[in-house]
């Protein structure tokens, strides 16, 4: 198998840390967004949609979201679960990736886009605006999850966690900061982002 990636990119980057928090290895290929490589029609053959990350199988095949590629690969190497040990624990945990996912990942995403986009796209202040706002109700639950106890969704990582760095760490590079109220939420930040997983996630 073959993980068609670019450093940064927050989706992309949450496989990576997924990765390397189970220890699994797969082939990697950058695709420089920067450069436009993604826009391509050799890439466009990979995914129609033009996004990384892509999953290339074994056959030939792709898998093309973040999420699909992820559960594919806990499908294939189960343990130890990146999603809990219980039913309760693995809805808990999707639950608050999903969380983590549309209401920090995805305005964050949006944010950048509009302020600093790395791929060209115009400044649009009042989006980014809108975007900032619409993060506040998800990071309170978020700090509320991490004042009881030290991840996301319990006492150890899990996909949320793959999640929410990543996409934390894509509005850090770019210069967009959450309110320092969260004040676990950036705790938990600081720690995860000392994690090996984290560090491979940012270095591939």
């Amino acid at each position: 198998m073959k993980l068609y990636c670019w450093p940064v990119a927050p989706n992309p980057t949450k496989v990576l840390i997924y990765l390397a928090e189970k220890g699994l290895e797969l082939e990697l290929e950058r695709v420089n967004l920067v450069k436009g490589e993604h826009r391509s029609e050799q890439f466009a053959g990979l995914n129609p949609r033009k996004l990384l990350p892509v999953l290339e199988l074994d056959d030939g095949s792709h898998l093309t979201e973040s999420l699909a590629i992820i559960e594919y690969l806990e499908e294939l190497s189960p343990e130890p679960s990146m999603w809990g040990a219980t039913p309760e624990q693995r809805a808990q945990a999707r639950s608050l990736e999903r969380l983590a996912d549309g209401g920090v990942l995805v305005p964050i995403g949006h944010q950048v886009h509009a302020t600093r986009s790395p791929v060209g796209y115009p400044p649009n202040p009042a989006v980014a605006e809108y975007m900032r706002g619409r993060m506040e109700g998800p990071l309170r639950v978020l700090e509320a999850a991490l004042g009881r106890h030290d991840f996301v969704a319990g006492d150890r990582p899990t996909v949320a966690d793959c999640t929410l760095y990543a996409g934390l760490a894509f509005g850090k590079f770019f210069q967009i900061e959450i309110d320092p109220g969260f004040a676990h939420v950036a705790a938990w930040f600081e720690r995860f982002g000392q994690r090996p997983s984290a560090l491979a996630g940012r270095r591939r």
